[in-house]
């Protein structure tokens, strides 16, 4: 059984490939989809972690559902795989991740929550997105690493940036005027050294999903 994913930013193509035995395309775009199906050998299953949506038009719902009336499997996660699999899961594509039940959920709606610019030719993510950076802020309270008012103001601060804009080394540089030092550097050090990457993590676990779909074939060998 057969398996392409769109990857990006979220993961590389290496970390990727170690995990499933697929053709890996970078982020989708509207159109890629039927080429897939017009193949002479359509794909088992298709993934999708990164799409595009300003350079170029992003995928539409109506191309996931072409591709599942075609008997292709769809998966999705992290960034527009999340976005397109809480539109389509209703009608057969299996959602993975933290950041899918959001968008499911509806605790989340806004797409600039995994939007991100990155260099095409490197794959390298230039700003990192709203939703990665309010997993981090959960996971470092969590961890008691800085104040709840710390995590509150860091957010409000993220969220009123552009998105291309957006990482957080600027938010940490517009916040430390507003800090203490200690309280600075506990910050600083999490964000740093220890906060999560739920793009990534979100990937993976969309990758294992699909092994498990495919069956043992589909894992790699050395």
């Amino acid at each position: 059984m057969s398996a392409v994913v769109f990857i990006g930013p979220s993961i590389g193509r290496a970390e990727a490939a170690a995990e499933l035995d697929a053709e890996f395309l970078p982020p989708v775009k509207r159109g890629d989809i039927a080429e897939l199906l017009a193949r002479p050998e359509p794909p088992d299953a298709i993934g999708i972690v990164d799409g595009k949506f300003l350079q170029s038009m992003c995928i539409s719902p109506k191309e996931v559902l072409e591709a599942m009336d075609a008997g292709v499997a769809m998966f999705g996660s992290s960034s527009m795989g999340a976005l397109r699999a809480a539109e389509c899961e209703p009608f057969g594509m299996v959602g993975v991740g933290k950041i899918f039940d959001e968008y499911v959920t509806g605790r989340i709606d806004a797409d600039d929550e995994v939007a991100v610019v990155y260099d095409e030719k490197s794959g390298t993510a230039l700003s990192e997105p709203m939703v990665n950076l309010r997993f981090a802020v959960a996971a470092g309270l969590e961890a008691e690493a800085f104040s709840p008012a710390t995590g509150d103001r860091f957010l409000d601060i993220a969220k009123g940036l552009y998105f291309p804009q957006r990482n957080a080394r600027t938010v940490l540089m517009l916040l430390r005027r507003e800090l203490d030092a200690a309280e600075y550097d506990r910050v600083a050090g999490y964000f740093t050294e220890s906060a999560p990457d739920t793009k990534r993590d979100d990937a993976l676990l969309l990758l294992a999903r699909m092994r498990e779909r495919l069956g043992s074939s589909s894992a790699p060998t050395a």
